[in-house]
């Protein structure tokens, strides 16, 4: 038999969890109303993501205020104050 266990796998390590992804869901609803409108946002702009940045910032920003989430500065998480004044500026 091999060593690694039933299923191919190794016992012998722990898992680690990823850096980033991995949060507490809301079961509360405490974000619903965010959600809705970035998920709204984005069926509407064909998907388009980058139309939705403003919906996607208010969702993280709810879920960081309800401690859904660790508190990031928002520019690690890609919503830099020179990429938005380079948006509005290019419009």
């Amino acid at each position: 038999m091999s060593a690694g266990g039933a299923f191919g796998g190794n016992r012998g390590l722990r898992p680690v969890p990823p850096e980033k992804g991995v949060f507490p869901l809301d079961h509360m609803h405490q974000c619903d109303l965010e959600k809705k409108d970035y998920l709204h946002c984005l069926k509407s702009s064909g998907h388009q993501s980058e139309n939705c940045r403003n919906f996607c910032k208010k969702y993280l920003e709810c879920r960081m205020e309800k401690n859904l989430m660790a508190r990031q500065d928002m520019s690690e998480l890609g919503f830099g104050k020179e990429t938005e004044t380079n948006r509005e500026t290019s419009k």
